[in-house]
């Protein structure tokens, strides 16, 4: 579908003739046309689909065509972390070149004081869409710096990272701060049973646009190697060793291996830098721009990257470690091979994260090539691709089970890894 084809302000479609915006991908087709008409909208896509412009450019029509409150802010969108919400910003910034009638802020911590107070006056100004992640907006509605008894649209960007990474109890205290009539737009990567909880706390009859987890881009070439966790460092010296390294990342499973790993590889003699939640946003802020400038050649991350921060042209993804969620591979290894190009992807999988990468090939629906590890690093274990994970039965009495303290899910796990 054309975006001509849309009920859209002919401004924002101006906007984009001039980024070369044409047809519609499904979730924009799918999903503007309800938002237009005042719907609340449940969207289920992954990562690279234009879920950002799938709200965006309803969102900015209606605005534009009037009718909300001046010097009052109209939206607010939410982001999951501090990159998503600046990408967020950059969108907004290109949609709505033409619209001198909309004004948005972005909002998000780890900046000085003079940034702080930037927000603080942008908002007390009434800036039409606020873009924050739910901590800094929190501070700010505590300390009494914004009024969102007028809002008409509330945006839940990544939604199910957000759960992950424990901000659900913020969520719902924003949501208690916007008026009892207002727009709810939800769009997450995945279902799980917390995502439908939350929709149905806040979503009222709304749409539901799901597209279901497409397989990575045919131009991702994909390896693995089955190898033993002592093995894996040798194994991507190795690789470095026989093509030089650009524009690579290597996700990890932790930020303290997101450190350690980085540090081995910067002694290695290449040029690295770690990407975690730990850096002030200036430090995560100027790694983003020497690894786009190409000043570092390697980034080292957690999943904070893996999801909805788009990184031009990079040439090799490895998987440090097996991400536990088929969704988890598809948008890491999805940030190569962008825009038709393509790329390479290499999974180290050691023995213990067999059952899972196992798990991956069933929902690829083939086996992904196996590499020979270097002779010099030794043998690997095998590959049992049928293992299944073991599950532990503790005796039951008086209605309670006995045993050793409950293991956290993986998304508890990765929500505590990834702070």
């Amino acid at each position: 579908m054309d975006f001509y084809d849309l009920d859209l302000n002919e401004l924002v479609l101006d906007a984009l003739d001039d980024m070369n915006f044409i047809e519609t991908t499904p979730i924009q087709e799918h999903s503007i046309p309800p938002i237009l008409d005042g719907r609340d909208i449940m969207g289920i896509a992954q990562t690279g689909t234009g879920k950002t412009a799938a709200y965006l450019l309803p969102v900015l029509s209606l605005l534009e065509d009037g009718g909300y409150p001046k010097n009052a802010i109209n939206c607010v969108i939410m982001s999951p972390t501090r990159e998503l919400a600046q990408q967020i910003d950059q969108a907004m910034q290109g949609f709505s070149y033409y619209l001198s009638n909309v004004s948005s802020i972005a909002v998000y911590g780890g900046n000085d004081g003079v940034r702080y107070e930037q927000e603080k006056r942008s908002m007390q100004k009434g800036a039409d869409v606020v873009i924050a992640t739910p901590g800094r907006l929190i501070s700010h509605i505590t300390l009494g710096n914004i009024d969102l008894s007028k809002v008409s649209f509330f945006i839940l960007d990544e939604a199910d990272r957000m759960l992950d990474m424990g901000f659900c109890d913020d969520i719902l205290q924003i949501a208690k701060q916007l008026p009892e009539k207002h727009q709810t737009i939800m769009f997450s990567a995945t279902m799980p049973k917390d995502i439908l909880q939350l929709a149905h706390q806040l979503l009222k009859d709304p749409v539901e646009v799901k597209l279901s987890l497409s397989k990575p881009a045919e131009g991702i070439s994909q390896g693995a190697y089955i190898c033993y966790e002592t093995q894996k460092l040798g194994i991507v010296k190795a690789l470095f060793k026989e093509r030089k390294p650009e524009r690579v990342i290597i996700f990890t499973s932790s930020k303290v291996k997101t450190k350690d790993l980085a540090i081995s590889i910067i002694r290695a003699g290449y040029k690295a830098k770690a990407m975690h939640s730990d850096l002030a946003q200036s430090e995560r802020d100027e790694v983003m721009y020497q690894f786009r400038s190409g000043k570092i050649d390697i980034l080292v991350a957690t999943d904070i990257v893996a999801r909805g921060i788009d990184i031009d042209d990079i040439q090799l993804v490895i998987n440090y470690d097996v991400p536990h969620d088929k969704e988890d591979y598809v948008h890491r290894i999805g940030r190569t091979a962008r825009a038709g190009k393509n790329g390479r992807s290499i999974t180290l999988v050691s023995d213990k994260d067999q059952q899972y990468f196992a798990r991956i090939e069933r929902f690829l629906e083939k086996d992904v090539e196996k590499l020979p590890i270097p002779k010099s690093l030794g043998e690997g274990p095998a590959y049992n691709k049928d293992l299944k994970t073991k599950k532990k039965f503790h005796s039951k009495k008086n209605g309670e089970y006995k045993g050793k303290a409950k293991k956290k899910s993986d998304s508890q796990q990765k929500a505590a890894d990834a702070k």
